[in-house]
C-alpha cells in the first residue's frame, strides 16, 4: 500500500515537472483556455502605455476582439500611429486617443479622468489597464541607485498609477462595476538583483491593488494583477521586459497580451506570464521561499555584474555557472 502511494506521488511529481517545463504561465491561467468574448465586445478598455510594447499589442488584440478603446501615453503622435493600425468593430474611428503624463499631478489627472468618462458616457470605463511604467530599467546595485532614478521610477510606476486609480475607482463604485488590470512584473514577486527600485515599485503595486480588491470587491470592483517575466517586445519595453535582444527565456509580446486578456476576462486575481528560468524561480519563491531566495542570493552578485556588461540576466547560465563574469 505504501509503495502504491509512493508511486502515485512520484507520478504526480513527474507530471508536474513535465507540465512546468513547457509552461509560459502559471497553471491556473493556462487552464482557462480562451478569452471570454462576451467580456470584451463593446466593453470600454482604457490602456495606459499604449504607444508601444505590450500596451500597443494589447490595443491591437482588444480592438480585433471588438472592444471600445481609450489609448493613453505621453507621445500623442505615437498613439495616432497605433490608432491608425487598429482593426476591429470599433476601430480605428471609435478609438479615442488620450495623451497622459502620470507625473503631471492630481489636478491634471482629474481632467484626464473626466475626459475618459466623457468618451463613452453610457458605459464609463469597464477595464482600466495600468500598463504605463518607467521603462528605463537602470540595472545597478541597490546601493548605487540615484535619487533621480528612484523618483523617476516611483513617480510613474507607483504614485501616478495609484493617483489615477483613486480618481477613477469611485466612478466605478458608483456604477457598481469596474475592473483594474495591473501590469506588474515577476520582479514584484521575486528578488531582482540589479533592479532594486523597479522591483520595489512592483512589489508596492501588488500590495496596493490586492488590498484595493479586498476593500472594493463587494462593491463590484475586480482587480487582476499580471506579473510578466522577460517579454520580447520590438523596442524592449513593457512590464517585466528585457532590453537584451536574443535573451533566452522570453515570451513574445503577442503571447503576453493574449494571456493577459485571458486572465482579465476570467477574473483571475493574479497571473504569471514567463518562460524559464524566471517562471521556475517564481514558483520556488512562492511555494518554497527558502530555496527560491537561496538561489537568488547565490546569483545576485553575478546578475548585477552581468547587467552592467549588458549581458543576459535571465538565462540558465547564471544558475549553473556556464558563464562566469569576473568582478572588476
Amino acid at each position: 500500500m505504501i509503495l502504491v502511494i509512493g508511486l502515485l506521488f512520484l507520478s504526480l511529481f513527474v507530471g508536474f515537472i513535465l507540465k512546468l517545463s513547457s509552461a509560459d504561465g502559471d497553471f491556473t491561467l493556462l487552464s482557462r483556455g480562451k478569452a471570454k468574448q462576451e467580456e470584451i465586445e463593446d466593453k470600454v478598455f482604457w490602456i495606459t502605455g499604449a504607444s508601444r510594447g505590450i500596451g500597443e499589442t494589447l490595443s491591437k488584440q482588444l480592438a480585433n476582439l471588438g472592444a471600445k478603446l481609450i489609448i493613453s501615453a505621453r507621445n500623442e503622435a505615437e498613439l495616432e500611429r497605433v490608432k491608425s493600425q487598429l482593426v476591429g468593430k470599433h476601430a480605428p474611428e471609435g478609438v479615442k486617443v488620450l495623451p497622459l503624463d502620470l507625473t503631471a499631478g492630481e489636478e491634471s489627472l482629474k481632467e484626464i479622468v473626466r475626459k475618459a468618462q466623457s468618451f463613452y458616457p453610457a458605459n464609463g470605463v469597464d477595464y482600466m489597464i495600468h500598463n504605463a511604467a518607467n521603462d528605463v530599467h537602470t540595472k545597478t546595485s541597490a546601493l548605487d541607485v540615484t535619487e533621480e532614478s528612484l523618483k523617476a521610477t516611483l513617480d510613474v510606476n507607483l504614485v501616478g498609477t495609484i493617483t489615477l486609480t483613486q480618481l477613477l475607482a469611485p466612478l466605478m463604485v458608483e456604477r457598481g462595476k469596474g475592473h483594474f488590470v495591473v501590469m506588474s512584473s515577476a520582479a514584484g514577486k521575486t528578488p531582482a538583483p540589479g533592479q532594486a527600485v523597479y522591483s520595489a515599485s512592483k512589489y508596492a503595486l501588488n500590495g496596493y491593488f490586492h488590498t484595493l480588491r479586498s476593500e472594493l470587491f463587494q462593491k463590484g470592483i475586480k482587480v487582476t494583477v499580471v506579473c510578466p517575466g522577460p517579454i520580447d517586445t520590438p523596442n524592449g519595453t513593457g512590464a517585466g521586459s528585457s532590453s537584451q535582444k536574443g535573451s533566452s527565456g522570453m515570451v513574445s509580446s503577442e503571447r503576453c497580451a493574449e494571456l493577459t486578456i485571458i486572465a482579465a476576462t476570467h477574473g483571475l486575481k493574479e497571473a504569471w506570464i514567463s518562460d524559464h528560468p524566471v517562471l521556475t524561480i517564481m514558483y520556488l519563491a512562492q511555494y518554497m521561499p527558502g530555496i527560491g531566495f537561496w538561489i537568488m542570493d547565490k546569483i545576485g552578485g553575478d546578475r548585477v555584474r552581468t547587467a552592467s556588461e549588458k549581458g543576459d540576466t535571465d538565462s540558465w547560465s547564471l544558475l549553473f555557472g556556464k558563464k562566469k563574469i569576473k568582478a572588476t
